[in-house]
C-alpha cells in the first residue's frame, strides 16, 4: 500500500512540474506555432505519468550474491511507543474515497447536461436537435459521440453560420478532443487532491477550443469574420458537461476571437513543430523516468544487524558490501496483536556511493502483513559499498528477514 502511495505522491509532484512548464512555455509556443502547437504540448503530462510506470534498469542478482539473516521482534521506537501501521491504509482510504466522489460528481453533471437535452431528432446534416439548450451546440459522449444543436439553432443562425458551427464540431470529433476530454477526467479522478490540477484543467479546454477553431477557419481564412459573427450570437450561459466540447463558451469568447486575426501570421512548420512538441516530451519524459532511484527514509531505531552466514558467497570483485547500519523493521500492530509470523526475502539494491536504491520483495510466507515495513526499514540501512578492481561499484543483496513473537532465531 506504501508502494502505491509514494507512486501518487512521486506523480503529483511530476504532473505539478509538468503544469507549470507548459504555463511558462506556452507563449513560445504560441508564437512559433499557434495554438494548434499549445494544444499538442498538453500531451506532456500523460507521457510523464506514463514514464514513470516503466521499469528502470536493476542490478543482476545471482547466486554469488550474500545472504544475511536479519529477525525482526515486537518492540518499540526510539520514541517509546509502538510504531503505528495503519496511516497507509487510512490515506490510500481517503484517496479511495476522494476519486470516487470526484468520479460521481462528474458523472451527476454529465447525467444533469444530457438530461436537459431532452428528446434528441436526427438531421439530415448528420447532427442531433435537442428540444431543449442546457449549453448546445456540442459534441456529446465518449465512445460514440454526437453533435447535438439546439431548438432554436437554425433560426439563430444562418446557412454559412451552421456549417461553420458543425464544421468546428467534425474538427472536434476527428481529432479525438472528446476522448482528450475522457483523459482529463480520469487525471483528475485520480489525482483530486492536486492543487493544479483544476487550473491545468480549465487551461487544457481553453486550448482545445483555441485550436480547433484555429483548424476551422485555417482552411478558409475568408470566413474569419463570419466565424467571429457566429461566435458572437453564441453566449454559454449553463454550466458546461465535463464529457462533452462545447460550441459556445463565454469566458474565451474575446481571447477566441482576437486569435481569429492572430492565425494571419506565418508560423513555423507543422513538422517542425511536431519536432519541438515531441522533443520537449521526451526530455521531461526521460528526467522523470531516470528519477525514480530509490530514496531513504529516516529512522530513529539503532541496532546491530546479525552477521552474515556463513555460507554466503562473496560478491565478485575485490570485496562485497558490508552492512553499516541495519534498523531492523517495526512489528505491525494488527500483526502483533494476533501473533502472525512470517519470513520475508528482500532484493537490496546498492548504490556505488553505498546508499540503498531500489528494494523489492522477492518473496514473502505471509504476503502482505510484512512487506511493507520491510520495506521501509530496508531504505534506512546503510553499506560500505562493494569494491571491484580497487573502486565503488553498484551491487545488490538478497535478505530475509524473520518476523518471530520472541528473540530467538528460528532453525535454518
Amino acid at each position: 500500500m506504501s508502494g502505491l502511495l509514494q507512486l501518487l505522491l512521486v506523480a503529483s509532484i511530476w504532473l505539478g512540474i509538468g503544469v507549470v512548464l507548459l504555463a511558462a512555455i506556452r507563449p513560445l509556443l504560441l508564437a512559433l506555432g499557434g495554438a494548434g502547437l499549445v494544444y499538442r504540448s498538453w500531451w506532456l503530462l500523460p507521457l510523464v505519468l506514463l514514464a514513470l510506470c516503466l521499469p528502470v534498469p536493476t542490478l543482476p542478482m545471482g547466486d554469488a550474491l550474500p545472504v544475511l539473516g536479519h529477525i525482526a521482534v515486537p518492540g518499540l521506537s526510539a520514541a517509546g511507543t509502538m510504531v503505528p501501521s495503519g496511516w497507509p491504509m487510512a490515506l490510500a482510504g481517503l484517496w479511495g474515497l476522494g476519486m470516487a466522489t470526484t468520479a460521481v460528481r462528474s458523472w451527476r453533471a454529465q447525467r444533469r447536461f444530457e438530461r436537459g437535452m431532452g428528446t434528441l431528432r436526427a438531421r439530415e446534416d448528420g447532427s442531433w436537435q435537442a428540444s431543449g439548450d442546457p449549453g448546445l451546440p456540442a459534441l456529446v459522449g465518449l465512445l460514440r459521440p454526437r453533435i447535438v444543436v439546439g431548438p432554436r439553432f437554425d433560426a439563430q443562425f444562418d446557412a454559412a453560420e451552421r456549417e461553420l458551427v458543425l464544421q468546428h464540431e467534425r474538427n472536434h470529433r476527428r481529432h479525438g478532443d472528446h476522448l482528450a476530454n475522457g483523459g482529463l477526467l480520469l487525471l483528475r479522478c485520480v489525482f483530486w487532491f492536486h492543487p493544479l490540477l483544476a487550473w491545468a484543467a480549465r487551461c487544457f479546454l481553453r486550448d482545445q477550443e483555441l485550436a480547433c477553431d484555429a483548424r476551422t477557419v485555417g482552411i478558409r481564412p475568408a470566413l474569419r469574420g463570419l466565424y467571429a459573427t457566429a461566435l458572437l450570437k453564441a453566449q454559454l450561459v449553463h454550466p458546461a458537461a465535463p464529457m462533452a466540447c462545447h460550441w459556445r463558451c463565454q469566458p474565451l469568447l474575446k481571447e477566441r476571437i482576437m486569435m481569429l486575426g492572430q492565425s494571419k501570421r506565418k508560423r513555423l512548420p507543422w513538422l517542425s513543430g511536431q519536432v519541438l512538441v515531441a522533443g520537449l516530451c521526451v526530455a521531461v519524459g526521460g528526467v522523470a523516468w531516470a528519477s525514480q532511484t530509490g530514496q531513504a527514509l529516516p529512522s530513529g531505531i539503532d541496532v546491530a544487524p546479525l552477521p552474515a552466514s556463513a555460507d554466503a558467497s562473496p560478491v565478485a570483485g575485490d570485496r562485497q558490501a558490508q552492512a553499516l547500519k541495519m534498523p531492523p523493521p517495526h512489528y505491525p500492530k494488527a500483526a502483533f496483536e494476533q501473533s502472525q509470523t512470517g519470513e520475508v526475502v528482500l532484493r537490496v539494491d546498492i548504490g556505488a556511493d553505498g546508499q540503498v536504491g531500489d528494494v523489492r520483495v522477492l518473496k514473502a510466507s505471509n504476503p502482505g502483513v510484512f512487506d511493507d515495513v520491510s520495506i521501509a526499514a530496508a531504505r534506512q540501512w546503510t553499506y560500505q559499498a562493494a569494491i571491484k578492481d580497487g573502486r565503488p561499484v553498484a551491487s545488490a543483496l538478497r535478505i530475509p528477514i524473520t518476523f518471530a513473537m520472541d528473540e530467538t532465531e528460528p532453525a535454518p
